[in-house]
């Protein structure tokens, strides 16, 4: 299998030195106040769902807006910059009636952290795109209904190829690292894990992976409860470039 050409210089560079990564996209969009009509665009203007707050989107009627956050990231020295795709699932998507947009989405996302990232680079200061793989909006371990809860409104195997066709889409449009962020249940990042590793072998390429989890409540678990150092053992064999918290 090949390696991408950024795993290993990654890798020498953290043991030089500490690499920044960049900070949130959402509060960066917020503050842009955009409107209904900012969100449809052209393109969009007469599509049947309410589209305000799909974010994800804005890469395809915005770009414009979502190429100067990641510029804004790099002048405050980002080495490294997230794709605005944390929700570009077709999972997600689907919320929207936007399943069908969910790769295009995401090459396109890549492509524009990739124009930004390779403006800013210099010889001394690369920078580097992460192709972020989001936990959907869907759980494959919890209930959402509290009367039934042997229920599940997902399943590993659904997981698994939405998560393929995102992490096709990123590697196509330019990612450096595939990040697998904001994991609040274990099973989906074991789905998004497999898909990943799975897309590498069928592709014949190797890139970083990151994951970050996030803890929901005092209690210091995931949603599926697990422990930080449980879901870091749940996830190791991944063998990732960084493993963490948000």
């Amino acid at each position: 299998m090949k390696t991408h050409p950024a795993f290993n210089t990654l890798k020498s560079l953290l043991q030089q030195r500490i690499l920044i990564l960049d900070g949130a996209t959402g509060t960066m969009v917020q503050r842009l106040k955009l409107e209904e009509d900012d969100y449809r665009g052209a393109r969009f203007a007469d599509w049947p769902s309410d589209l305000k707050g799909n974010n994800d989107l804005l890469v395809l009627t915005q770009p414009e807006a979502v190429l100067d956050i990641h510029k804004q990231y790099l002048d405050a020295g980002a080495d490294l910059i997230e794709t605005n795709t944390f929700n570009a699932t077709r999972i997600a998507m689907a919320d929207y009636s936007m399943e069908e947009l969910s790769y295009e989405m995401n090459v396109t996302a890549a492509k524009l952290a990739r124009q930004a990232a390779d403006a800013a680079s210099t010889p001394d200061k690369p920078r580097f795109v992460c192709g972020v793989l989001g936990p959907t909006n869907r759980t494959a371990s919890i209930s959402p209904d509290v009367n039934d809860p042997g229920f599940r409104n997902t399943s590993f195997d659904e997981l698994v190829e939405a998560y393929k066709e995102s992490t096709r889409g990123l590697i196509e449009g330019g990612a450096d690292i595939i990040m697998i962020e904001t994991i609040f249940d274990t099973l989906n990042a074991k789905a998004s894990v497999f898909a990943v590793q799975t897309v590498f072998e069928e592709d014949d390429i190797e890139l970083a992976i990151m994951i970050s989890g996030t803890i929901t409540d005092q209690s210091g678990r995931t949603l599926s409860g697990q422990t930080t150092e449980a879901f870091y053992n749940s996830l190791r064999h991944a063998n990732p470039l960084s493993i963490g918290l948000n």
